[in-house]
């Protein structure tokens, strides 16, 4: 299984899209600033986590929510 995920920090309400095999070990990347792109602007909280058979739909899904309309889902779902 893979999974792809959407984290928004609390600084500055960034949000940051990937995909995983293993969500809890990604996270505590990003929580622990092991991670360039997210190490600045800490604490981040989970905002999404979606289920994926392959690796091909969730970099399609990564993709996708990258995108504008993807980005503006993403906000909707913050701002909730």
């Amino acid at each position: 299984m893979y999974y792809v995920y959407a984290i928004v920090s609390e600084v500055d309400q960034r949000i940051y899209v990937g995909f995983t095999t293993d969500v809890e070990k990604r996270l505590k990347e990003h929580y622990s600033g092991k991670t360039t792109s997210t190490k600045g602007p800490r604490p981040w909280n989970i905002l999404v986590v979606e289920e994926v058979t392959s690796r091909e739909e969730a970099r399609k899904r990564e993709k996708y929510l990258k995108s504008g309309i993807g980005k503006e889902y993403l906000k909707k779902v913050r701002d909730k």
